[in-house]
């Protein structure tokens, strides 16, 4: 798609020049139909295929409400959610639609479609500001935050996550961020770190702030100096964020992964302790229905046989595989943050590990524009780095979903949208300098390494 508006955008008009601009009528996206979400009953999930029921094609501009901007996206990213959303698992996200469509706000019934953009990060230019937006301007360089709340309800202040009506941009709302352009609130803007490219700077915002918040806000573990921390996938989208906020609050982080590789991996981070499962054969579950204990003393016994003692707090994320394990390792009076369930949200574990040497259980979702803000502004000083592996362009974003899903990927796997080429958008390279190629790309590079040159 080729209009005057991202002719000028690539001129790096003014902002004011922008302005003046027309939006287009329609736009390129990646989106799912509503039509389609029976295409994969009677398919065991393992077999179902996301390049099947993603779309990518123009679909029209809404409608901007006074409290949103028009953001033309540079670069976005795949996260589990946009694999959740593909599968139409675990409920289709038309349902999310629907039931936005039936609230009270007029503005959010334009949500509820036949069609759903998906995506839940992003960053680019904003090029369009309803009448209410206060501190953004046209032509500001912005990255996304994707919690997506009414600023003017109540029950969205102290914590905005605590919203009655709290939901994920481009998971439970339409017009998300794998397309060339987004419609958001004004509330999910960030600035975009300058001494990273677009894809870069996409890739932070849901994982870094999640991270954020489980491990270094009020409303997660709040960890102090010398806690050891448990990080299952460490190497992954949340867990790369979170092992860099252990090490830079102070803690000790004991880092899970799934191959020699990831591990080595893991040592460039800086992370000294690690566990490789795949070497040591964990088997967590002797069948469908039944853990083994045996299994849950062998890992934690690794655990303290590398830091001397149990996990003051573990960094839950894969849910029903490991669950059981990370509530019996922790320590006496432990905690186990939990958020996402990739391998399955129906938890078992056995209770009497939890309360007789009580310990704790916190439950964890994504972070409130403090706390996203707090995140991004120590990826725009340079003191938490981007965890980019490897990037697509929309055209193939199946393929980038399968890739997540598949979990053929360290870090995150970012998607050009308007961006025509890795490496654009930088505009800060002294900072850039300051901080070091070689820990800015040490994600791209390693999957470079990995694939013989090719990402």
């Amino acid at each position: 798609m080729t209009t005057e508006l991202i002719d000028a955008i690539f001129a790096d008009a003014s902002g004011e020049e922008l302005a003046k601009l027309p939006l287009p009528d329609h736009y390129r996206a990646a989106f799912l139909r509503k039509d389609e979400i029976s295409m994969f009953e009677g398919i065991p999930s393992a077999d179902r295929d996301p390049s099947r029921s993603l779309h990518v094609d123009d679909v029209p501009m809404p409608e901007l409400a006074p409290d949103e901007a028009v953001i033309a996206v540079m670069a976005s990213s795949i996260n589990y959610n946009t694999v959740w959303s593909s599968l139409f698992e675990p409920v289709p996200t038309f349902d999310f639609l629907r039931r936005m469509g039936r609230s009270h706000n007029l503005w959010n019934r334009r949500h509820d479609l036949d069609y759903h953009v998906i995506g839940s990060d992003a960053s680019g230019i904003i090029v369009r500001v309803g009448s209410a937006v206060r501190n953004w301007n046209v032509g500001d360089r912005v990255t996304i935050h994707c919690n997506y709340v009414d600023d003017q309800d109540p029950s969205s202040h102290d914590d905005s996550m605590l919203a009655a009506e709290q939901r994920i941009w481009g998971f439970e709302t339409n017009f998300g961020g794998l397309a060339d352009f987004a419609i958001v609130k004004a509330n999910q803007l960030m600035p975009k770190p300058a001494h990273l490219s677009w894809e870069e700077a996409a890739v932070n915002p849901l994982c870094n702030s999640t991270s954020y918040r489980m491990i270094v806000s009020k409303n997660g573990a709040h960890m102090t100096q010398g806690q050891v921390v448990l990080i299952w996938g460490a190497t992954g989208g949340i867990g790369s964020y979170a092992v860099q906020y252990v090490l830079n609050g102070g803690g000790i982080p004991v880092g899970v992964v799934s191959s020699p590789a990831k591990a080595t991996l893991l040592r460039e981070m800086g992370c000294e302790y690690i566990i490789d499962r795949s070497a040591n054969g964990y088997r967590f579950w002797r069948d469908e229905n039944t853990q083994d204990e045996s299994e849950w003393r062998r890992f934690g016994g690794d655990i303290r046989s590398l830091v001397g003692e149990d996990p003051d707090i573990v960094f839950e994320h894969p849910g029903r595989e490991t669950m059981g394990a990370s509530v019996y390792v922790a320590k006496r009076g432990g905690l186990i943050m939990t958020c996402a369930a990739t391998t399955g949200y129906r938890i078992e574990y056995d209770n009497r590990h939890l309360w007789m040497k009580l310990k704790s259980i916190k439950a964890s979702h994504f972070a409130n524009y403090r706390e996203a803000y707090e995140a991004n502004r120590l990826i725009t000083k340079g003191k938490v780095q981007p965890v980019l592996s490897a990037t697509f362009d929309l055209e193939h974003v199946g393929q980038a979903v399968n890739v997540v899903r598949a979990n053929l990927h360290e870090g995150k796997v970012g998607i050009r949208c308007l961006s025509p080429a890795d490496g654009l958008g930088v505009t800060d390279q002294a900072l850039r300098d300051r901080v070091g190629e070689d820990k800015i790309t040490l994600f791209q590079r390693f999957a470079k390494a990995k694939t013989g040159g090719n990402s």
